[in-house]
């Protein structure tokens, strides 16, 4: 009942405005959100993946206005998220236009007078997205709320421009900011830090219990004694799909995860990864590194069978060939990969046996031509006597012997849905979680320099509340196994998205039907 009042609420919002997205005066409106009435949905629609490659394509966002037509248009976003407050160390991500060349350049910027400093054009995250970063640029802590013009040169290629945009006061800024601030404590296993006035630091002992049994198992399956503390750092925030792993180990918790992911498990996966980097090797395979933390917890978003699952992609035809998926890991279609990653070195290991699988792993080379697959194909070859070819030819035959439960195809289905449509929110409407190219500036840093800003603002806007409490209504059907109502509710995040990719605008947006609210979140 509370989430349906939330909703009735949100709709209520959303009836009385436009609605709008960006920073400074870079407001391109959006569209009203729509619904999908019961006639409109079928049953069983077949929500099956656009394609088995993740897009890195650069999601829309406000982007600058150029002084003179000639200029292309470069993205520029400004962080944190949600809009820019007094007392902000502001940073600049400029990503360059796709068409442009901008090796060897680099961006200038300045507000007023000021300069702000100055960055080379890098790639940047897993697809190598080239663009500027100005990490921490722009202290405001002594500036006055108002509007304020940064002006962008781009050098040597001769490029510039300047956009407007809105420092509001800090006096405004939405809790737990600006009293929150970083903790750190020890737990047996770990140094975990946290910020203060979040979900994390309402639940820590629990939390911190978790850490430790999480821990102990890793350390065990690895084999590995733990002689320094793993460090966790607790996002309030989604960021990819609710970890990464560094220097050191970064887990999601708050309230209304919408990737639904699972604190425990993720924690445990994103420890193996740390555990695994510390035992090294000249060359882990993508594919084998997300296949073993996949394999070690049992399931990648939660427990699964991994070999079933597997078998489920071969009969819906989405299986990727190894190679391709060893070449392009993260570019290929995410849940596939991690399924077949996790199935694979679940094979191997029954088929090999531990010892000597883990003796293979550690004992990869990089090859001439760069790819992993032929690394990969060289160390069978010296290992077991075999090809890469041949360990898929078995791979494949053990998949084809799986008893496949009949729930598994429409839990698998929904899984890849689900999350395909998870990153279309985040490619629309909250860019910097988007996992290819994820805002995670570096923990340790931010702790000396007293920054929680970038972990807790995000895109807050009635539409981000609205969608989001959808995607999760969305995830808990699906681990009930409510396969029907999952579908219908994914349905109808995707046409609201369709309305905004289309900018279909209606000034006093669509309220829903009160049928659809109450069987999305009271079934």
């Amino acid at each position: 009942m509370r989430r349906f009042l939330l909703l009735l609420l949100l709709v209520f919002l959303l009836s009385c405005q436009a609605l709008a997205f960006g920073q400074g005066t870079l407001t391109p409106t959006l569209p009203a959100l729509v619904t999908v009435t019961p006639a409109q949905v079928s049953p069983s629609p077949t929500l099956a993946p656009l394609s088995t490659k993740s897009s890195p394509v650069t999601p829309p966002t406000p982007s600058a206005s150029p002084v003179a037509p000639d200029v292309p248009v470069f993205t520029v976003r400004l962080h944190p998220d949600g809009g820019l407050y007094v007392g902000d160390q502001v940073s600049l991500e400029v990503i360059a236009p796709q068409e442009v060349d901008l090796q060897d350049n680099q961006v200038q910027v300045q507000v007023g007078d000021h300069d702000l400093g100055s960055a080379d054009f890098k790639p940047y995250g897993l697809v190598g997205r080239l663009q500027a970063t100005l990490l921490w640029a722009w202290n405001t802590s002594d500036l006055q709320p108002g509007a304020y013009t940064l002006t962008f040169s781009v050098k040597p290629a001769g490029y510039s421009w300047s956009q407007t945009v809105m420092l509001n006061p800090q006096s405004q800024v939405l809790p737990p900011a600006p009293l929150a601030h970083w903790e750190t404590v020890a737990s047996e296993c770990c140094r975990v830090h946290y910020i203060t006035g979040t979900d994390a630091a309402r639940n820590l002992a629990a939390l911190l219990e978790t850490a430790d049994r999480q821990a102990a198992m890793s350390v065990e399956q690895m084999g590995v004694s733990l002689d320094q503390p793993i460090p966790v750092t607790i996002l309030p925030r989604v960021l990819g799909h609710g970890g990464f792993t560094s220097n050191e180990v970064y887990v999601t918790y708050l309230g209304r995860d919408y990737v639904g992911s699972d604190f425990a498990q993720v924690l445990h996966h994103e420890i193996i990864h740390l555990l695994d980097g510390r035992l090294g090797g000249d060359l882990r395979p993508a594919i084998l590194v997300e296949g073993l933390a996949v394999y070690l917890t049992g399931g990648h978003y939660k427990p699964e069978p991994l070999l079933p699952r597997a078998a489920a992609l071969l009969d819906l035809g989405w299986y990727i060939p190894l190679t391709t998926l060893t070449d392009d890991f993260y570019t290929s279609q995410h849940e596939i990969g991690y399924i077949e990653a996790g199935a694979l070195v679940k094979y191997m290991v029954a088929t090999f046996g531990w010892s000597a699988y883990s003796n293979f792993y550690r004992d990869i080379h990089p090859q001439p031509n760069g790819q992993q697959s032929q690394a990969m194909d060289a160390a069978l070859q010296a290992h077991f006597g075999i090809s890469f070819h041949q360990l898929e030819q078995g791979f494949t035959a053990d998949l084809r012997r799986q008893h496949i439960n009949p729930d598994v195809f429409d839990d698998v289905r929904l899984t890849i849905a689900f999350y395909d449509t998870v990153r279309r929110y985040q490619l629309d409407l909250d860019p910097s979680a988007y996992f290819l190219t994820a805002w995670l500036p570096d923990g340790e840093q931010m702790r000396q320099r007293g920054i929680v800003a970038d972990y807790i603002r995000h895109p807050q806007g009635p539409e981000n509340h609205f969608l989001e409490e959808l995607l999760v209504q969305a995830d808990s059907a699906l681990i009930d196994g409510r396969y029907p109502e999952t579908e219908h509710i994914l349905a109808l995040v995707n046409a609201n998205l369709d309305a905004i990719d289309m900018k279909v605008f209606q000034p006093y947006g669509v309220t829903l039907p009160v049928f659809d609210l109450f069987a999305v979140t009271n079934p």
